[in-house]
């Protein structure tokens, strides 16, 4: 029970505005895609569009989806408003004020076609459909046909952009990046034609009195006076919005006087470099403001904790963190109250810190103009393998000697995991990192790391048999094997950046290796492991184990022989392959 409270707690505690806008955000863009696929039927006839239309608004008037759609629009809206208020700096890069000026400018390009056809209906039973929106962008006058092109172009660009934020960071945003660019660029074109096409129809059409008729009667377009009624509906809520945007610029100066007039603070950066900003701003807007380098992989979105600093000196007069602060501070493991995120952190006095992160490696735009291989989130297998023995094998040995064996067994490890799929990443003394699932999907990556790790069996015998004159025990090992979502990027320092993975995943691994030297097997695999590569679990005895940095035990598979490994894979791809024949 107190751990399901506790998971319940962080999942709250990591939801912010920005969460909730993203949310609200998706909403509305499926609705965009539902509407776009709708207009491109006009590529086929009339009749299909008619057809499209009656599914899209079944769907989309549904009392529930109408509530959460007009909520998330409204909610959306307004945090658009928030976020113009909020900003201090519109100088990250031109893409964010792009994005949200975009954003501003669509409420004042949809709220005719709304209260035309939306709001007619529910107040007077009007009957717009595509053959009356379409008369009046094509015969009715060209400026409110622009004006819907103009609306469809900017509404989809402000939908990608937000897109592209969200999916940067995701494992599988490069492979898909291609496809996701053609369907961006291929849906509102379609919808365009189908809007072009469909408008032709109704051009040659409306040339027929009998058609007129049937059509542009008062049941679907309303009287005068109800299209008064709803103009004026339409010039309030265009004046209400407006007035909205000019509290929020007004809010802006306001509160840029107030912090002018509440006075100046100093931020010292720990290497000498100290600025004067006014207060209110977070320590990672000042440092954008006066250029100075900071690290921020995600942008200060709080979606990351690179921007991380430690305050020097009393951190008792800071703000408390954030909801959304904590809980990315909790992510990482970090307690310590003097390390504070510089995106979320707003200091009220002087403040001397240092950041935990070079900007020289990560500038606070890296992920727009620096190497793709910065903060990409991934889901990966982590193989630790360690050679047992190894101080004894030193005390009886020439340094030399004991290195060239050494050597020899991380050679005889590295064979195995280049021969299936993975990739040596780091090595520590006797011991290595080994990745796996850099370009192929979880289950293969799994079954990928437990076929390495049976190779690894076989190779070292070889190992052993070819050093057994040299030899007083054979060479031992033992690999930990975890899966799970990591961080890989390049890490380090000028000329000696590595590329490796950071996360939970990669520490559960290491921990598991090194209860192999206390359950005295070989390898000890996670049930993540098993279950992804959908092994079957009755070969391989389960165990609770308790991991170092952990709350929760874990179910972990002990593996007494990695050579075993092999044939239950093999077990595992034949049941696979077998369904799929059964079921082609």
């Amino acid at each position: 029970m107190a751990t399901a409270q506790t998971t319940s707690e962080n999942f709250f505690r990591g939801i912010g505005l920005r969460q909730v806008r993203l949310v609200c955000g998706l909403i509305l863009f499926s609705y965009l895609i539902s509407h776009f696929l709708n207009h491109a039927l006009g590529n086929i006839s009339m009749e299909a569009l008619a057809a499209g239309v009656y599914y899209h608004t079944e769907f989309w008037q549904f009392l529930p989806v109408a509530i959460a759609f007009y909520t998330a629009a409204v909610l959306h809206a307004g945090l658009g408003i928030f976020a113009l208020y909020q900003r201090r700096s519109f100088r990250w890069k031109a893409i964010e004020p792009l994005q949200l000026v975009l954003g501003l400018s669509i409420p004042l390009l949809v709220i005719a076609h709304i209260v035309g056809v939306r709001l007619g209906q529910t107040l007077f039973g009007h009957e717009k459909l595509y053959p009356q929106v379409l008369y009046a962008f094509f015969v009715g006058g060209s400026y409110r046909l622009w004006q819907m092109t103009a609306l469809t172009i900017i509404a989809w660009v402000h939908g990608c952009i937000g897109l592209y934020f969200w999916l940067q960071m995701k494992s599988f945003f490069r492979r898909a990046s291609p496809f996701l660019l053609a369907t961006a660029v291929l849906i509102p074109t379609l919808a365009l034609l189908g809007i072009y096409q469909g408008g032709r129809s109704i051009v040659v059409d409306s040339r027929d009195a009998e058609w007129r008729t049937n059509n542009m009667s008062e049941r679907q377009l309303g009287t005068r006076p109800e299209q008064e009624t709803l103009d004026r509906i339409t010039n309030g809520l265009l004046i209400g919005y407006l007035g909205l945007v000019g509290l929020a610029l007004l809010a802006r100066g306001i509160r840029s006087l107030h912090e002018r007039r509440g006075g100046m603070i100093s931020l010292s950066y720990g290497n000498g470099k100290k600025i004067h900003v006014p207060k209110g701003l977070s320590v990672l807007e000042a440092s954008l403001r006066h250029n100075v380098p900071h690290a921020s992989v995600c942008g200060g979105r709080a979606r990351c904790s690179t921007c991380r600093i430690r305050v020097i000196g009393d951190h008792g007069l800071l703000p408390e963190p954030t909801p959304r602060e904590a809980f990315v501070l909790g992510r990482v493991g970090t307690t310590d109250p003097s390390i504070r995120l510089a995106c979320q952190l707003r200091p009220t006095s002087d403040l001397s810190f240092f950041q935990l992160f070079s900007p020289h490696t990560t500038s606070a735009n890296a992920h727009a103009s620096g190497p793709a291989r910065v903060g990409q989130e991934r889901y990966l297998v982590s193989m630790f393998v360690d050679m047992r023995g190894s101080t004894q094998l030193a005390e009886k040995r020439l340094p030399f000697d004991t290195v060239f064996i050494v050597n020899r067994f991380l050679a005889a490890v590295s064979q195995a995991v280049v021969e299936n799929g993975g990739q040596p990443n780091q090595f520590v003394g006797d011991g290595m990192l080994a990745l796996f699932g850099l370009a192929t999907n979880a289950r293969t990556a799994c079954r990928q790391a437990l076929k390495a790790a049976a190779a690894v069996g076989r190779h070292i015998d070889e190992l052993n048999h070819l050093l057994n004159h040299d030899l007083q025990q054979p060479i031992r090992f033992g690999i930990g094997i975890h899966a799970g979502e990591v961080i890989v990027g390049d890490i380090g320092y000028r000329d000696h950046i590595v590329f490796t993975a950071l996360g939970d995943a990669v520490n559960v691994a290491s921990r598991l290796q090194d209860m192999t030297k206390t359950i005295a097997c070989e390898a000890v695999v996670s049930e993540e492991v098993r279950v992804t590569a959908e092994l079957a679990g009755v070969d391989l005895p389960e165990q609770e184990a308790a991991i170092r940095g952990r709350n929760t035990p874990m179910t972990v598979r002990v593996v007494a022989d990695v050579r075993a490994l092999s044939a239950l894979v093999g077990d595992a791809e034949r049941s696979a392959a077998s369904a799929i024949f059964r079921h082609g």
